[in-house]
């Protein structure tokens, strides 16, 4: 718990912002986040990262599913995936604070040889307890942040101690999936790599498969392992986002949006947006 508390208070120190929320990259690779006030539901897209909550709540939705966590709980990330988030309870009493690490494949390759074979896990998201073996390195790395000469020294050391703790952690197969060049992860992030690439391209399984060298059913049962999305509903939700975010950033007509995102069907692009976001293109744009 004093570790938690300790936490805490280092990302509050950190994370000094105005109109209830603020968020900054402390280290390279290193963010912290304050949140005063429960925020609405943002979409974004993750990357390959841990997040670790000292207190108040998190809730992140990839394909509609909810994963949930608090204080002492952190969020693995495997992939760049199409997620929905909020800060679900804070208050300035009570901030929502997190701490996020990227996690970096050649890193994690670099201590796999330290490891015993384990099975592989897959998933996109998930949630574990963290422990003081966790906390630990995790505080220290914060407390290090504002004293050049102890990060020049000092942080790769703690980075690699929060890897190696993760690896032999309760996520540890997970983790070590990101780490593997040939791994099916690996494989997996390149297809999404090109989907992201090419949101509004017609998009070929067989051509995603080929990419990733498998046949077309395997890579199809692997990549809804890795996401919870087929290769299809994947690129929806791409979609979808790029389009809100031209919403808001664009006087440019709602049709003409759906039809660069890749919509063919105008009315097909308001009903998903509505069932993604629970607003129509119209609602949702920023006045």
């Amino acid at each position: 718990m004093e570790l938690l508390d300790e936490l805490r208070g280092l990302i509050c120190r950190y994370a000094v912002g105005y109109r209830h929320e603020h968020s900054r990259e402390l280290l390279p690779g290193v963010r912290v986040s304050r949140r005063d006030a429960r925020t609405e539901l943002e979409a974004g897209i993750s990357e390959p990262s841990v997040a670790i909550v000292a207190s108040g709540l998190k809730r992140t939705l990839l394909n509609g599913v909810p994963y949930e966590y608090g204080a002492g709980q952190y969020l693995v990330t495997s992939l760049d995936l199409p997620v929905i988030g909020q800060a679900a309870k804070a208050t300035r009493e009570e901030p929502f604070t997190v701490v996020s690490l990227r996690l970096d494949p050649a890193e994690i390759a670099s201590l796999l040889l330290e490891l015993p074979a384990r099975p592989a896990q897959y998933g996109g998201l998930v949630v574990s307890d963290a422990d003081d073996e966790l906390l630990d390195p995790v505080v220290r790395l914060l407390r290090i942040a504002d004293r050049p000469d102890d990060v020049r020294v000092l942080a790769a050391g703690i980075r690699r101690e929060i890897l190696w703790r993760l690896l032999t952690g309760e996520q540890g197969s997970l983790v070590r999936q990101i780490g593997l060049a040939d791994g099916m992860l690996a494989h997996i992030a390149e297809a999404i790599r090109w989907i992201r690439r090419n949101p509004s391209a017609q998009l070929r399984v067989a051509d995603l498969a080929e990419l990733a060298g498998m046949s077309p059913s395997t890579f199809h049962r692997h990549f809804r392992a890795a996401t919870s999305m087929t290769p299809i509903q994947f690129q929806k939700q791409l979609r979808l986002q790029q389009a809100r975010i031209q919403l808001r950033t664009r006087a440019t007509p709602a049709a003409t949006i759906a039809h660069e995102v890749g919509y063919a069907s105008p009315s097909q692009f308001t009903h998903d947006y509505q069932k993604a976001f629970g607003k129509t293109p119209g609602e949702d744009r920023t006045p």
